[in-house]
């Protein structure tokens, strides 16, 4: 889009910091309020299952912000 590279990276940190947090935020706190979902491994559903519920909470969540961060040029 014609930025200088500092002011990309600058962008893209902004952008990606916001929704990443969010995302760690979320899944650490399902995981937390799910029983039994932290002692679930790979192969099983219920982490699975806490895992896609978290995403698609922290994606609700983080559209809004990215929206808001894009229309101010930051994103």
């Amino acid at each position: 889009s014609g930025l200088p590279l500092r002011a990309a990276i600058g962008v893209a940190f902004a952008a990606d910091t916001v929704s990443i947090a969010v995302m760690e935020i979320v899944d650490n706190g399902i995981m937390l309020a799910v029983p039994g979902a932290m002692e679930s491994g790979l192969g099983s559903w219920l982490f699975w299952a806490s895992l896609a519920f978290a995403l698609a909470v922290a994606f609700v969540i983080t559209v809004p912000v990215n929206r808001w961060l894009i229309s101010r040029g930051k994103g």
